[in-house]
């Protein structure tokens, strides 16, 4: 079973990460309010980064390395998401996530 690690931006330029196993209906359920208490108060957000993982355990590990990270490091590691060749149901991903929280 496969999880995600996954980055959002919020309305304020904040960002936030997190983990789950269903990518897609995370995302949706942060969009709606319902997600974190962080992004309830600093809708809406989006998604703009992802990284697949073969375990739950790879995926929590990965989320408490990004968050120790300082900003600019995080920032550099979205930008190489993007420019490697990303799957693309992350691709896609991102794409319905910002259509979604306009």
């Amino acid at each position: 079973m496969s999880a995600w690690v996954y980055v959002l931006r919020c309305r304020d330029g904040s960002l936030y990460t997190g983990w789950t196993n269903q990518l897609e209906k995370r995302v949706k359920t942060h969009q709606a309010g319902k997600g974190g208490k962080y992004t309830r108060s600093r809708l809406p957000v989006r998604l703009v980064g992802a990284w697949r993982k073969r375990t739950r355990r790879e995926a929590m590990r990965e989320e408490v390395l990004f968050k120790q990270c300082t900003r600019l490091e995080k920032l550099k590691k979205l930008r190489k998401c993007f420019r490697a060749k990303t799957p693309a149901r992350v691709r896609s991903q991102a794409r319905v996530s910002v259509r979604l929280g306009t």
